[in-house]
């Protein structure tokens, strides 16, 4: 047999090899074109894809059948892909296109991702770093804002908020404005009072912060299924409560219920509120739930009839008040998921809009049991939680600490937050971070032997006795160091901690054993997040332990005025108050005779005693006010508001005041001192009333 030549070998591979190519190439691109048409299948399902919808529709009938420059940036592919160009739209596209691959995809047939993570919103503030969720939040971010709303009472030049001016019109933030809801306060799409603070970007755990993680690209849909890992048996995302939503908000005593079912009260109550203030204008106001949404209400029925809902009969009766709650009204309707979106700013939004209404109203609506933001680590309205600088993130952001503590660098850069996450004290929920010694700012270490050694970390202070000497070290005058806010964990420990100023030849109380809780409640975890029988038999939820803030009454009221074996019908523990704890074994500690007024007011007595004797030494009558001492303008012994001016501190040129205002700070820096460790707060108010000279013989109880 003939054997065959190497060249033709050589050609005969390369021919196999090349039919080998083509067919894989062609079976990649039956794949390709397979995914893609999966792809388009599902969007299909999409109100993105709904050519029916008014929302691509609307200008159909228009002469020439074009889509306005103003709204083709979300109502045209066309013009979406126009905007992003070149960050306007000019030329008004044909009518006939929805929101199609090209508005998400540089490229349709490999599916790359457009490129467009910043995103100006009708505020002007521009929100940077959002990734793949700028292209959705370039749409869905509405088309008013707080600012607008100011602008148009300002252009109306009315003489005050209940003036009524034919100038002012209806602002509508438009539809699906749900970027805007989960940014809050950094988009500003809600009216917000200027006198108070609102939440930031809500925060979902880590992974689930984009639009894309818990809705599919291209159904929309949410992946309940995700849902699922944290929130187990979740069919409607109605029902899901954000872990850190501990507080009853609308105040039905149930805080087991979905964010929505919270939101809904908020709702109603101010829907009350704006018809009822219209009726006391002599303007009676109802909204519709289409165009133009607010209308005369002709009949005074209180109902949109469809006689009233036209345009000729829109509502031009308006006052800078009533728009401003009207709008927040409608920012709360027009997204549909902004309880999941962003439920704790809408609830906020809503609450402020009915207590400012209330403001005039003659009869108020109530806001009883009603709450506006929840407690302390959870609280992202706070001032807490807008603390910038790499030395506060520690304490002050949900990744800070659990960054220390896996890295031990005290000083790092994060992000702000808008409270704590889940993931700040939690591995992987339910496990608790692992956390031995704490460092406090004396240098001294402490170890509560469980997890509260997590709170040890942001509860310990940020100074101590030894950043008093160092300021001493200079010449005077002087300025009393801040030992922080909170820190319940140096008053907890007493003169083991070092936090406050203690005198030469002084013993003080350490770790408060106060009388060791009768063995239980001894740690912060025990005490703030304990649960136990009593809250099971009055049918309390344990849902709240991690309310943080404070422990639940059920858990005090046995020994501190409520026996649960033999209840008093008539006591109502919603009326239980910590301030009005005072323990068997507490003796007069102010020594004014009174036995009877609470622990609270026994510190306060000597802290009185305190700032008495420093306006000695001062020569001026002196308040003591947020860790500072204030001249006394009328010698009244109270702190009136003109008396906290900054011109008005007094100057601290003597050692033992400066000693002193170090001290006394702690009953406003740790409000709860006379809790954590009375007889350590009480020895060193002593103590401190003796270093300024003065008597001390009467406190007999030493």
């Amino acid at each position: 047999m003939q054997k065959k030549p190497p060249i033709v070998n050589i050609l005969f591979g390369i021919i196999i090899f090349s039919l080998f190519l083509v067919n894989s190439g062609c079976q990649f691109e039956k794949a390709l074109i397979s995914e893609e048409s999966k792809m388009e299948e599902l969007w299909l399902t999409s109100g993105h894809a709904n050519s029916l919808s008014e929302s691509f529709t609307h200008w159909d009938e228009d002469n020439p059948k074009v889509v306005e420059t103003d709204c083709a940036r979300c109502h045209s592919t066309t013009g979406f892909v126009d905007f992003i160009d070149n960050l306007v739209v000019d030329t008004a596209p044909a009518v006939g296109t929805t929101v199609e691959c090209e508005v998400c995809h540089t490229n349709r047939e490999d599916g790359t991702l457009r490129t467009h993570d910043s995103v100006i919103f009708p505020s002007t503030e521009v929100v940077e770093n959002l990734g793949p969720s700028g292209i959705c939040m370039e749409c869905h971010q509405g088309r008013e804002s707080s600012p607008d709303v100011d602008q148009e009472i300002t252009d109306a030049a009315v003489a005050d908020d209940d003036t009524i001016s034919s100038d002012i019109g209806f602002l509508n933030i438009h539809y699906a404005a749900a970027g805007a809801m989960q940014l809050g306060t950094v988009a500003k799409a809600g009216y917000e009072y200027s006198d108070n603070d609102y939440d930031s970007r809500f925060a979902h755990v880590t992974g689930y912060n984009a639009c894309m993680t818990c809705h599919d690209p291209h159904t929309l849909e949410v992946e309940l299924t995700a849902c699922n890992t944290c929130h187990p048996g979740t069919t409607d995302p109605k029902n899901i409560r954000y872990y850190g939503s501990y507080t009853d908000y609308d105040g039905d005593g149930d805080t087991t219920e979905g964010i929505y079912y919270e939101i809904e009260p908020f709702k109603e109550k101010l829907y009350e509120a704006i018809q009822a203030y219209g009726n006391q204008t002599g303007f009676p106001i109802v909204y519709a739930s289409g165009y133009p949404y607010v209308v005369n209400d002709t009949n005074g029925n209180g109902v949109a009839d469809e006689s009233e809902v036209n345009r000729n009969n829109r509502y031009s009766s308006f006052t800078p008040r009533l728009l401003k709650a009207v709008y927040n009204y409608q920012v709360s309707l027009k997204d549909h998921g902004g309880y999941a979106h962003g439920g704790k700013y809408i609830i906020e939004l809503l609450y402020d809009s009915i207590a400012d209404l209330n403001e005039t109203l003659t009869t108020p609506v109530s806001l009883g049991g009603m709450h506006r933001v929840d407690e302390g680590h959870f609280n992202g309205s706070s001032g807490t939680w807008r603390r910038g600088g790499a030395s506060c993130v520690r304490c002050h952001s949900a990744a800070g600490l659990p960054y220390f503590l896996e890295n031990g660098e005290p000083d790092i850069e994060q992000e702000a937050s808008n409270g704590l996450l889940c993931t700040t004290c939690h591995t992987s929920p339910p496990a608790v971070r692992t956390v031995g010694a704490v460092t406090f700012p004396s240098g001294v270490s402490k170890d509560m032997g469980d997890s509260s050694n997590l709170c040890l970390n942001c509860h310990s202070g940020r100074r101590s006795m030894a950043d008093v000497d160092v300021e001493l070290a200079d010449p005077g005058p002087w300025s009393a160091p801040s030992i922080h806010y909170l820190p319940v964990a140096a008053v907890l420990y007493g003169g083991e901690a070092n936090g406050l100023y203690e005198f030469p030849g002084k013993t003080y109380m350490g770790l408060n054993p106060f009388p060791s809780h009768n063995g239980r409640f001894n740690t912060c975890v025990e005490c703030h997040m304990g649960t136990n029988s009593t809250r099971k038999e009055l049918g309390q939820s344990t849902y709240g332990d991690h309310n943080v803030y404070k422990p639940n009454p059920a858990d005090c009221v046995s020994c501190h005025g409520y026996d649960v074996s033999q209840p008093d019908p008539g006591f109502d523990i919603s009326k239980f108050k910590f301030s009005g704890i005072r323990p068997g074994s507490i003796p007069d500690f102010d020594m004014d005779g009174n036995t009877s007024e609470s622990l609270e007011n026994e510190i306060l007595g000597l802290q009185d005693a305190v700032v008495n004797q420093a306006a000695i030494i001062i020569g001026t009558p002196q308040v003591f006010y947020h860790g500072r001492f204030y001249n006394d303008l009328n010698d009244n012994g109270e702190v009136d508001d003109n008396e906290t001016e900054r011109d008005n501190r007094t100057v601290l040129a003597d050692a033992r005041v400066l000693k002193a205002a170090y001290n006394l700070q702690i009953t406003y820096r740790e409000p709860h001192a006379y809790i954590h460790n009375p007889f350590f707060i009480a020895q060193i108010f002593v103590d401190t009333l003796e270093h300024l000279g003065g008597s001390i013989a009467i406190y007999t109880w030493r």
